[in-house]
């Protein structure tokens, strides 16, 4: 109690000395004297000594004496001193602030420290009782605010309880700095974004998570840093080398020698070596550079599509570049086509699609009108043709890239490819000589940048326990019989031991032998095991939805 006292009495004197340069008609009032946490001034347009009182935290009382007493006094607002401006800009530390201020929606994390420090303002402040700590809605309350401390306990919590997790992993920079997330923590990155660098923070994060042994994979783009660095930190099978190492091993009449050196440094190098999970690249990632690398390629060494492809796209980005930097461009643009044109970006192919996509719904004589009007070049019919023959055969890859970038589980990506592939040669019969052969080049394109996955068993298990795909997105009847029996197989492996049934003690009975002789019985049925087949085929001709998995525990547990 004296404490808060002292604490109390300190703040009161503070505020006998200090005038709040913050209200504007501060200067119109003489402090006098203080008695508790309230506070007697007075006021120097009135006749006298007459004394008003307020709360040392607000101004109202003051204010509605202005309003009352001085109605028709004209109220000049007090300019702050010329040394306060100039010394709060001399003395601040950093940059100088941001005229136009901007909205942090980010969630500042309390610690522990700060939280304490602000319960114990809020009693000397409000002189409430120390037993204010104690009460059970107040620790109610004090409970219900996340500090960074209970923030990240309750996460690694969280993360305990599951058993297995996959993560995916980034880098971007931002204000000339590097960060790097992985899963939900964020580092800051200093120097060159090198495989080792990117290897040792994944590591990292995994250990302060306890993640190490529980991720499944890592999904990253196809950068080659990240490439590399699971190429030589992904821990290996071990190979036969040791197997002939030991076949070929000396006699015990041999003395072998060993280069000392190469020894000390061979385990100098593996004490560092680090242990990173399966690598996946991000399907989305990879879709998008088929559709302009891949495309690209295809269409700029192509004899047919060459000069056609190069200068639709030219006159298309000379509308976008014109209408974008001109208001009148703009709305020149909506007076005639009757709408906007959409303005592609160089992150997301989908918006490049969609702004061609825009131009080619244009017809033809007012989109030359259009180019007319904006001193342009006009477009040739066959340069028409091209746009509209373009859209048609890339836009499954539009679908495939707005199924895989939305919320959908890791069995959806082998159904999108099989049918993206399917659909895209569909379009060949109803396309021109300039780009007959672009539905060849991305079906080529998409076998050989998703060659590891298309017959990956993970992915197929992913994809057959999935219940709104499960078998249907397989048109070969081979391969269809193939995955069902790897289905199978893994049914058999993850079966739980319950569905097995133990060996059940023969109940002993008081009735004598002769008594039971008297009746006569049918056979009793045989107890039925578990069959990984008949679940398999019960799971095939049940629904598609998500909550049948619920009745089938052993492909619940695959998906």
């Amino acid at each position: 109690v004296f404490v808060l006292c002292v604490s109390l009495k300190s703040k009161l004197s503070n505020l006998q000395h200090q005038k709040d340069p913050r209200w504007k008609y501060g200067h119109y009032f003489e402090f006098l004297s203080t008695k508790d946490l309230n506070i007697k001034v007075r006021c120097t347009l009135c006749v006298g000594e007459k004394v008003l009182s307020t709360f040392k935290n607000t101004t109202s009382n003051l204010k509605k004496h202005l309003e009352s007493q001085h109605s028709t006094v004209k109220l000049t607002e007090r300019v702050p001193p010329s040394g306060l401006k100039q010394r709060a800009v001399t003395s601040a530390e950093g940059p100088t602030p941001p005229k136009q201020q901007k909205l942090d929606f980010g969630a500042k994390p309390v610690s522990d420290e700060e939280l304490k420090k602000l319960v114990a303002q809020y009693i000397v402040e409000e002189m409430l009782p120390i037993n204010t700590v104690d009460s059970p809605s107040f620790r109610a309350i004090i409970k219900k605010i996340p500090t960074s401390v209970n923030a990240e306990l309750n996460l690694k919590a969280t993360l305990n309880e599951i058993d297995f997790v996959s993560t995916t992993a980034d880098i971007w920079t931002a204000n000339n700095r590097s960060y790097m997330g992985v899963a939900l923590a964020c580092r800051r990155i200093r120097g060159r974004h090198t495989y080792d660098v990117i290897g040792t923070e994944i590591e990292n994060i995994h250990s302060s998570y306890g993640l190490l042994n529980k991720v499944v994979a890592t999904v990253t783009d196809n950068g080659s840093n990240f490439v590399k660095a699971f190429q030589v930190y992904h821990p290996v099978t071990e190979s036969d080398d040791e197997t002939e190492e030991e076949e070929s091993s000396p006699k015990d009449d041999d003395v072998p020698f060993s280069d000392l050196s190469e020894i000390l440094s061979a385990e100098n190098e593996s004490d560092g070596q680090l242990s990173l999970p399966p690598h996946r690249r991000c399907a989305s990632h990879t879709i998008n550079i088929i559709c302009t690398r891949d495309v690209e390629k295809h269409l700029t060494t192509n004899a047919e599509s060459r000069a056609v492809y190069r200068s639709s796209t030219a006159k298309c980005t000379a509308l976008w570049t014109k209408s974008s930097r001109s208001t009148l461009a703009s709305e020149t643009v909506e007076e005639i086509s009757k709408r906007k044109l959409l303005i592609p970006t160089s992150t997301r192919w989908n918006s490049f699609f969609d702004a061609v996509k825009r131009i080619a719904e244009i017809p033809m004589v007012e989109l030359n009108t259009l180019c007319t009007k904006l001193g342009l070049k006009c477009f040739k019919d066959q340069e028409y043709q091209f746009l509209h023959e373009y859209c048609m055969a890339m836009k499954p890859l539009t679908a495939a890239l707005d199924i895989l970038q939305g919320d959908c589980p890791y069995g959806t990506l082998l159904p999108t490819l099989e049918v993206l592939m399917q659909k895209t040669q569909a379009v060949k019969d109803d396309l021109s000589r300039m780009t007959a052969g672009l539905p060849d080049a991305i079906v080529q394109a998409i076998q050989t940048r998703f060659a590891g996955v298309l017959d990956d068993k993970d992915a197929l298990l992913a994809a057959a326990s999935c219940p709104k795909f499960k078998l249907r997105w397989l048109r070969d009847a081979g391969r269809r019989e193939r995955v069902k029996q790897l289905l199978t197989a893994e049914c058999c492996t993850t079966a739980p031991l319950a569905k097995n049934p133990a060996s059940v003690p023969s109940a002993t009975t008081s009735s004598s032998q002769g008594e039971m002789d008297f009746f006569t019985f049918e056979a009793e049925p045989e107890e039925e095991t578990y069959s990984a087949e008949k679940e398999v085929m019960d799971y095939l001709m049940s629904g598609y939805d998500l909550q049948i998995l619920h009745k089938f525990s052993s492909i619940k547990t695959i998906f």
